[in-house]
């Protein structure tokens, strides 16, 4: 990973940070599924838990000829107006790491009730008194909203930054460009 991209919001009036985010986000995810490959990682280097919110720059990270290959693929198209695309360039030497992941939460009470409707065969009452609204979790971090392209639900994409850690560790990374266990450089 000696390389990366920024691709940066701009700001509009008619549209959030968090919905272009979204947007560039299934973009991005279209165009890891094109090119076939799981060398491409990304982060947010504006993010910010506190708020929660992913902040207003992509950054994409791989090798040189692995960036080129998936831009030449042009998946932003559409986004042209509501980007800034910035040359690649080379990673900073001295640079720290981090694993950027998906989080997934099994946390909607109402999705854990129709699961134990169709699995156990039990009826929507007892699913209720089963599974109270009591036992939601909620979840405090970033994310992008998406739509599944198998199923066509929309869903929450959670995503979490790591601790920094001194040493990269190699890894493949998923279609969305996120990894359990692979690092990013941060800078």
């Amino acid at each position: 990973m000696q390389y990366y991209m920024d691709i940066r919001l701009r700001p509009d009036p008619e549209f959030s940070a968090a919905l272009l985010m979204s947007a560039l986000f299934s973009k991005l995810h279209r165009g890891l599924v094109e090119a076939k490959q799981n060398r491409i990682g990304i982060s947010f280097p504006e993010h910010d838990d506190s708020k929660p919110s992913l902040g207003n720059c992509l950054r994409v990270h791989g090798t040189l000829p692995d960036i080129e290959q998936l831009m030449a693929l042009n998946w932003l198209s559409g986004m042209q107006d509501h980007i800034q695309r910035l040359p690649i360039n080379k990673v900073p030497d001295n640079t720290q790491f981090r694993i950027v992941r998906r989080v997934q939460v099994k946390s909607s009470a109402e999705r854990l009730r129709r699961r134990s409707i169709k699995n156990l065969n039990i009826t929507e009452t007892q699913a209720r008194e089963r599974i109270p609204d009591t036992r939601e979790r909620k979840v405090e971090l970033p994310f992008v909203s998406i739509q599944s392209l198998s199923t066509g639900q929309r869903f929450r994409l959670f995503i979490s930054h790591s601790d920094l850690l001194a040493d990269p560790i190699a890894g493949d990374f998923s279609h969305y460009g996120l990894s359990q266990t692979a690092t990013v450089p941060w800078f």
